[in-house]
């Protein structure tokens, strides 16, 4: 390729010599936008399959292909193999472009030019050479899988997904519109409320005689209207304390804890207003994944970031990828026989997925060789593996298995708790760790960066510290009244946050031990004890800036870290948000629905 130029120089001076200038004003307009130079793998693909195959020109396809194959003559034999398999490929493509095409005389023109050449070369086609004879190609066995839907559905899932995303992208205006537009239509039914009000003060003040209405009275009036049209379309946790029982909200609320619409809310404190007025994420891209058909469970970004799991209360768990640009050779769906508890995925790498169900099975998923390598058990007292966590450094992981008991929600319906250390290269247990007699479930657990800490919290609402290299408890302190649903640490490991189920979120000191740094509640946005299929958690960003709270709302909250004023919301979801994950290294971040939807959203 360094003689190239020297090439382009040769051949303008032949054009010339020659007097071809008409040439040469095209040969210096196609230099502008050669296709050999760099390789530029978008305009060879167009040039390919826009021109070439579509308008059965066999001679300039077979000059392409000879003409890279010449390219390379001097690179590795690997390459070169490829790129003869590559040919192989685009070619058998054009014989069944022009049989798709009912122009079967194409094929056997094609077949007559360059049959000896190709059975030299390769005596698989021979069987080729009766494909325009066949009747139906479509149906023999030989050919059948050349004209499956599989390429022309990966084309248009491209189209689609690319289509998704500037419908996203509109979607995202409009909602913003449309709430503009409702936010006006509010503020103007409020001060038409408040003239009313003032006009029905001003007569009877002059037809009664009595003391007149105390301006307090108006403005709370004007105050509970203002708040119930505020409210109005959005999905409060609970009724209006002042109606009545026989004259409730009107409310419809599902069997996985989320709320229908309701026309009369109450008033809500200066900190939901404050949640109320979070503006809307800025995306850059969102996608939407519905292959689930059930409510979402669980979802968690690989390690690198490239693969998502997320899995549903019908047993089923799909890795996927939202990048086009990622290999989809590790999707799959994975069906477990039983409703999934926790995810996990192994902190060094992307290669294994370990699975937690209800039923005390442990799965340990090889996303390369699509099957199970391992399947373990939990012993029969403790069925439910609530949580599942990698160690970073070590090949271990710990699970978090629970005791059954009656109860209407995910908190009331686990018993007692077992942590078990489980040894990835045996996959067999090593220890259980000390809890305790009857020990209330451990809900969520916690590496710190070395693995030598672990932390897990607890339904009486303690938060527990393990020494993992002695495998004994070394503190714990009561970090709720209720039971906490999650735990993380801080970016830098000085803090520890819990979320518990009465909706507070704390960021706990690890060196003042007890002392609250930073908190929030959201309580409004969610109400464990109504949810009886998941339980609430919480996720931080890359840089533990960032706190993604789920909801019983449609949108989930995220607040910023140590600010009590700022924070944001995301697009709506169809239905409440059952969990929540952030990408390892990039502002991306993935909610899960009881709608059976998916997200996958980046932010700017």
């Amino acid at each position: 390729m360094e003689n190239m130029k020297y090439g382009e120089e040769l051949v303008r001076e032949f054009l010339f010599f020659r007097g071809f200038t008409n040439t040469l004003q095209s040969f210096e307009k196609e230099l502008a936008t050669d296709i050999g130079k760099g390789f530029h793998k978008d305009k060879i693909f167009d040039l390919i399959f826009s021109v070439y195959i579509p308008k059965f020109q066999a001679e300039n396809l077979i000059s392409l292909l000879t003409f890279f194959k010449q390219c390379f003559s001097s690179s590795e034999t690997i390459l070169l193999a490829t790129l003869s398999k590559l040919e192989i490929s685009v070619l058998r493509y054009y014989i069944v472009h022009a049989v798709q095409s009912g122009r079967n005389d194409k094929v056997i023109e094609f077949f007559g030019v360059h049959g000896d050449d190709l059975l030299q070369r390769d005596h698989d086609w021979m069987s080729w050479f009766a494909i325009p004879y066949i009747k139906n190609p479509r149906l023999d066995p030989l050919f059948r899988v050349y004209f499956s839907r599989e390429c022309s559905e990966k084309h248009t899932v491209n189209h689609l997904k690319n289509d998704i995303k500037h419908l996203n992208t509109r979607l995202s205006q409009l909602q913003a519109l449309l709430e503009e537009k409702e936010s006006q239509l509010r503020r103007s039914r409020s001060n038409l409320s408040t003239s009313r009000q003032l006009s029905i003060d001003g007569n009877n003040e002059s037809m009664c005689s009595t003391t007149p209405l105390p301006k307090e009275s108006v403005v709370s009036s004007s105050e509970a209207h203002s708040s119930t049209t505020h409210l109005s379309g959005r999905k409060p946790l609970d009724k209006d304390v002042n109606t009545p029982e026989g004259q409730a909200a009107s409310t419809s609320k599902n069997s996985y804890g989320g709320y229908g619409d309701e026309k009369n809310g109450s008033i809500e404190t200066n900190e939901s207003q404050q949640e109320e007025d979070f503006p809307e994420v800025k995306v850059d891209f969102q996608e939407t994944f519905l292959g689930h058909t059930s409510p979402i469970s669980c979802c968690r970004f690989s390690t690198s970031g490239d693969n998502i799991a997320s899995a549903s209360v019908d047993g089923t768990v799909r890795v996927w990828t939202y990048d086009s640009s990622t290999s989809a050779s590790r999707n799959a769906t994975i069906y477990c026989g039983a409703e999934i508890m926790s995810l996990e995925w192994d902190c060094k790498s992307d290669r294994l997925l370990l699975i937690g169900t209800a039923d005390g099975g442990i799965k340990a998923w090889n996303v390369d060789a699509k099957r199970v390598v391992c399947d373990l058990n939990t012993t029969e007292a403790f069925p439910s593996v609530l949580d599942l966590k990698c160690s970073p450094v070590e090949p271990l992981f710990v699970s978090a298995a629970a005791s059954r008991r009656n109860g209407t929600n995910f908190i009331d319906k686990l018993g007692f708790a077992s942590l078990t250390v489980w040894n990835m290269r045996t996959w067999k247990p090593m220890t259980v760790l000390p809890l305790g007699k009857d020990p209330p479930a451990i809900t969520s657990l916690c590496f710190n960066h070395n693995g030598k800490i672990l932390a897990a919290a607890a339904t009486d609402g303690m938060i527990h510290m393990f020494d993992m290299s002695a495998g004994l408890q070394i503190t714990g302190w009561p970090a709720h009244d209720s039971a906490i649903s999650s735990v993380l640490f801080g970016p830098d490991e000085t803090s520890i946050f819990s979320l518990g189920i009465d909706g507070k979120v704390f960021e706990w000191s690890l060196q003042n031990q007890g002392k609250v740094l930073w908190s929030r509640n959201c309580n409004r946005l969610s109400n464990v004890e109504s949810s009886e299929y998941y339980r609430h958690e919480m996720a931080l960003d890359a840089n533990g800036k960032r706190l993604l709270v789920t909801s019983d709302s449609v949108r989930a909250p995220i607040y910023q870290v140590q600010d009590d004023m700022n924070g944001m919301k995301s697009l709506p979801h169809s239905a409440a948000i059952s969990t929540v994950d952030w990408h390892p290294t990039l502002p991306i971040f993935l909610t899960g629905s009881v709608d059976n939807s998916v997200r996958v959203t980046s932010i700017l």
